[in-house]
């Protein structure tokens, strides 16, 4: 069975789970972040020195960043949808994604000294 046509003018929203999916999602992220950064930071001292433990201060800050951007951004999305049904100018993801790239490439740093300094080692 098809369920009614909803009222002329009603805002149709479907509070199903896809907003809280994606934030979850986000927040996934970040706790990796923060995981691997300090573990990074634990293990590389040995062949980074001080720089190690700035790596991954860097690389966790960015992980609290983007734990703190999804939250903002799904509470604005949550909002936007209980206000307008829709997501016509949905915000962006650009300062997750900027934020991401540069923790990411922070640590694949890390990695790449680490690799470089056993093969000068070695």
């Amino acid at each position: 069975m098809t369920p009614p046509p909803e009222p002329p003018g009603r805002v149709v929203y479907d509070p199903g789970l896809q907003p809280e999916r994606t934030a979850l999602a986000w927040r996934r992220t970040a706790l990796s972040l923060v995981v691997v950064s300090l573990g990074a930071a634990r293990l590389l001292p040995a062949q980074l020195g001080a720089g190690a433990v700035v790596l991954g201060v860097a690389g966790a800050a960015g992980g609290v960043a983007v734990h703190v951007l999804a939250g903002r951004r799904a509470r604005r999305t949550t909002a936007r949808l209980l206000a307008t049904g829709d997501l016509a100018h949905p915000h962006s993801a650009g300062a997750l994604l900027a934020v991401v790239a540069g923790a990411v490439t922070v640590l694949g740093l890390g990695a790449l000294a680490l690799v470089l300094g056993r093969v000068v080692a070695g």
